[in-house]
């Protein structure tokens, strides 16, 4: 079976695929601090890395099967890479500076379950309400949308925050509160395309 050479880089090109993509999410286990489950995915990537790459190694007078490891290498990266969106593991915070300090803001986001933190400040052309706000990354996406709604020129920020403690919004989402409001806004934006 290995003898053909449509196979043998078939093998190569899927095996560096699974590889490459149990590669990405490992690191970025291992970034999220979820080490034991990044340990598991570990020991099963070394073992289709050393398959994959004793299969070309075996073979090296084959050019056709270094060419399908590089392409496997490739496409396995963008595949981990969309398994990680699809996850969407951990927390954003995203920073938005509103040039209209009079937009209730922060009481609309909180009514959704957002966590606000909010404070005047003074910028190059006046007053603006600044907000500091933390959502979990799969709702990422619909809080945009929800800034984007209330003012469409605010400046946005976002950056990943690398730990959390206390306060108001871990309270909440322990409770439930913020999935519940993300759920009936999804409902309310299903309705209003049916109209």
């Amino acid at each position: 079976m290995l003898d053909n050479a449509i196979i043998m880089i078939i093998i190569i090109l899927v095996i560096n695929i699974f590889y490459v993509s149990f590669s990405t999410l490992r690191v970025i286990l291992t970034l999220k601090g979820r080490r034991y489950i990044a340990a598991m995915i570990g020991m099963f990537e070394i073992t289709i890395y050393t398959l994959g790459l004793g299969l070309v190694l075996n073979n090296l007078d084959r050019i056709e099967n270094l060419i399908a490891y590089a392409i496997g290498y490739g496409i396995g990266v963008i595949v981990g890479s969309k398994i990680e969106e699809k996850l969407a593991l951990g927390y954003i915070t995203v920073n938005v500076i509103s040039s209209n300090p009079d937009i209730e803001f922060t009481k609309k986001l909180r009514e959704k379950g957002y966590g606000v933190t909010s404070w005047y400040a003074y910028g190059m052309e006046g007053d603006r309400l600044s907000m500091q706000i933390l959502t979990p990354r799969k709702y990422e996406l619909l809080l945009y949308e929800a800034i984007k709604e209330l003012d469409p020129k605010a400046f946005i920020i976002a950056y990943e925050p690398k730990q959390i403690h206390g306060g108001f919004w871990v309270k909440q989402v322990r409770k439930g509160r913020l999935f519940k409001n993300v759920k009936k806004t999804e409902e309310n934006q299903k309705q209003q395309k049916e109209i």
